[in-house]
């Protein structure tokens, strides 16, 4: 049995693609996933399975999402391992003031020359890092205010992607523990 971890894409925002946790977690169950915890309402799961193809995880996840609430998700799969080594990898790790860093996990890499133009982007008080699975973000000023966001990187990257805070990340990290 593996354990991963699930990242919902824009459930519980402004009102939309409302899920109750409780909810998802039935769902979950029903689609055959084990041992299934939900954290906070942005649509994180942590579950065991016996399969190993996380394209065929997610594709299960969001054809249970859809049969059961009747609306399409984007859902991102990653290992435990992959999201400590996304933790320790993390640019911004020095930074005295966390509440700004948010980790934007991609779905599938870019084109190397969406990454090139993706790159020459600049914020004020935004400092962003890219890497092959997560763009690091660094939102100085807090993330209702940045400039850069998870639509405009998957408009720029043409990825799908979801955004989590540290905070979250973190948890996901000790849920599984």
């Amino acid at each position: 049995m593996n354990t991963y971890i699930a990242f919902l894409r824009g459930i519980n925002v402004s009102g939309q693609k409302k899920i109750k946790m409780a909810d998802l977690k039935e769902s979950m169950i029903g689609a055959g996933l084990k041992n299934v915890i939900t954290y906070i309402q942005s649509g994180n799961v942590i579950f065991d399975s016996l399969l190993s193809e996380v394209n065929q995880i997610e594709h299960i996840i969001n054809v249970a999402i859809k049969n059961d609430f009747d609306f399409d998700v984007p859902v991102v799969v990653k290992t435990p391992s992959e999201i400590q080594q996304i933790l320790k990898d993390n640019p911004f790790k020095a930074e005295s003031n966390t509440k700004g860093l948010y980790f934007t996990l991609l779905h599938q890499t870019p084109s190397a020359g969406m990454v090139m133009e993706f790159q020459q982007l600049k914020f004020e008080n935004e400092d962003f890092h890219y890497a092959d699975n997560c763009v690091y973000m660094n939102c100085k000023m807090g993330a209702g205010k940045a400039k850069l966001s998870n639509n405009l990187i998957e408009n720029k990257l043409k990825v799908g992607a979801t955004t989590r805070n540290l905070n979250t990340m973190l948890k996901m990290i000790q849920l599984t523990q």
